[in-house]
């Protein structure tokens, strides 16, 4: 009977562990996900910004050519 509630105790606390390592893979999972998806934003933002520098160069190009 001691065997067994040791051995109940053992598996209770090895659950414990891999409940708590399953956790800390899905948080990382989790972070993973959203450092690339703010990766992928500040792709998005730096591609507009550089188009809008690009027709404000054309603008200023244009209005200098006016002259």
């Amino acid at each position: 009977m001691k065997r067994f509630v040791s051995l109940v105790a053992v598996l209770t606390v090895s659950a414990c562990g891999v409940e708590t390592a399953t956790t800390a893979a899905t948080g990382a999972a989790v972070k993973k996900q959203e450092i690339e998806q703010g990766r992928k934003t500040m792709e998005q933002m730096q591609r507009k910004v550089d188009q809008a520098n690009q027709q404000a160069q054309k603008h200023a190009e244009q209005a200098g050519g006016d002259r």
